[in-house]
């Protein structure tokens, strides 16, 4: 939809550009003639003047309070544009109640000559406020303080010459040519609007047919509902009769439960006397069982107490001997310590003795292993020996034949 509104040939479908946006855009932004500075300036002078002239009635209620802060001529001024004020207030009540005795060219002529002293009046003030900048700020805030406000009128008035003078800054910001295309643009916006119109118009229409529709399919749902009320009536009629039968049902079925109930009654009520009359008996006989238990009960207590006495004296034997056999225990005891003092001493003498011995037995190996020592030395040495006597000669030639012949007797004797 918004495609085809926008490729539309018709000018007035087409949405807002932004190179229309432009021409309604000033060409300028700021005054440039002195001329136009002026016309916006006056514009705005108009409204400082409307917005003080409004001011005016709440600075005249507070002056005895502004008195103190603002300067002689400034206050008198006030002053005198107050009692102005007064008088023509007090004229126009005066017109109100009774008509004047002086008749009606006299009352038009001091009533225009009041109000050019008023006027009069006022642009004086007004004239010695522009001049006082700060005093102006000052009495402004002051009213403000005290509640002023402008009312609805004077905003209107105010708004107004502001929209004025926006019109104006902008007429005199657009130049010639500009203003033409903002003309056309403006006829163009005012053909839109009546097309806008038109599709407004064509939309209401269906908005109505769409209302009718809604309507008739409202009623057809009506008489559905009121088609399902009175069935609904129906059943609701149909189960209040099922609930009556249901009822009387109910109370032929508690009647004979009632009947059934008294009979069970009855039959139980029977049954209670003869539990009754066996109860009795059994508490009968259970008060002779108890009787007997209880006899017996203080029999047994009678021997265990005999059993206890005996137990008593039994035990008191049997510590005696205990005590006994105590003080003999503690006599070995004392023997066994003091044997085990003598066994201490022979211990240790036992010791020495063994400690004796074993030094004894290592000093005889220590012997037997010199002895052994000195006897493979001797070994060595007398093997040496022989050695040095058979090298000594061999050594010698002319002994060897000699030394050889004895030896062979020798191995013959021997042999």
């Amino acid at each position: 939809m918004s495609a085809e509104v926008k490729n539309s040939p018709d000018p007035t479908l087409r949405p807002i550009s932004e190179d229309a946006m432009e021409i309604l855009e000033p060409s300028q932004n700021k005054l440039c003639s002195p001329e136009a500075q002026r016309f916006a300036g006056v514009m705005e002078d108009c409204v400082r003047q409307v917005e003080i002239v409004a001011m005016l009635p709440a600075v005249l209620r507070n002056l005895d309070h502004l008195s103190h802060s603002l300067d002689d001529e400034l206050c008198l001024s006030l002053r005198g544009h107050g009692l102005l004020v007064e008088r023509l207030d007090g004229l126009e009540d005066a017109q109100t109640s009774q008509a004047p005795a002086g008749g009606p060219s006299e009352e038009r002529h001091s009533r225009a000559d009041l109000e050019r002293d008023l006027q009069a009046s006022l642009r004086d003030v007004l004239r010695q406020l522009r001049a006082r900048p700060a005093t102006l700020g000052f009495v402004m805030a002051e009213a403000e303080a005290a509640g002023w406000e402008l009312s609805e009128g004077t905003q209107c008035l105010i708004g107004g010459l502001r929209g004025l003078r926006g019109v104006l800054v902008e007429r005199l910001l657009a130049a010639p040519a500009k203003e033409r295309q903002q003309a056309r643009y403006v006829q163009e916006l005012s053909l839109r609007h009546a097309a806008n119109l038109e599709l407004l118009a064509s939309l209401e229409e269906k908005k109505a047919a769409a209302t009718r529709e809604r309507d008739a399919k409202m009623l057809e749902k009506d008489a559905m509902i009121s088609k399902l009320e009175s069935s609904l009536q129906q059943q609701e009629k149909s189960s209040r009769d099922l609930v009556l039968r249901t009822q009387q049902d109910a109370e032929k079925q508690s009647l004979s439960d009632s009947k059934a109930w008294e009979a069970k009654l009855t039959r139980l009520q029977a049954e209670v006397d003869r539990l009754k009359v066996r109860l009795s008996s059994l508490v009968t006989e259970n008060y002779e069982t108890e009787t007997a238990m209880r006899k017996k009960r203080r029999r047994v207590e009678t021997e265990v107490e005999n059993w206890i006495q005996k137990y008593d004296a039994d035990v008191g034997e049997k510590q005696a001997e205990l005590d006994e056999v105590g003080a003999a225990a503690e006599e070995e005891k004392q023997e066994l310590r003091e044997l085990e003092e003598v066994y201490g001493l022979l211990a240790e003498e036992f010791d020495q003795i063994m400690a004796e011995r074993e030094l004894k037995e290592e000093e005889q190996r220590e012997e037997l292993r010199q002895l052994g020592l000195k006897t493979d030395g001797a070994v060595v040495i007398q093997a040496w020996w022989r050695g040095h006597c058979v090298r000594r000669e061999l050594m010698e030639p002319s002994n060897s034949k000699k030394k050889q012949q004895p030896k062979k007797g020798k191995g013959k004797k021997g042999k």
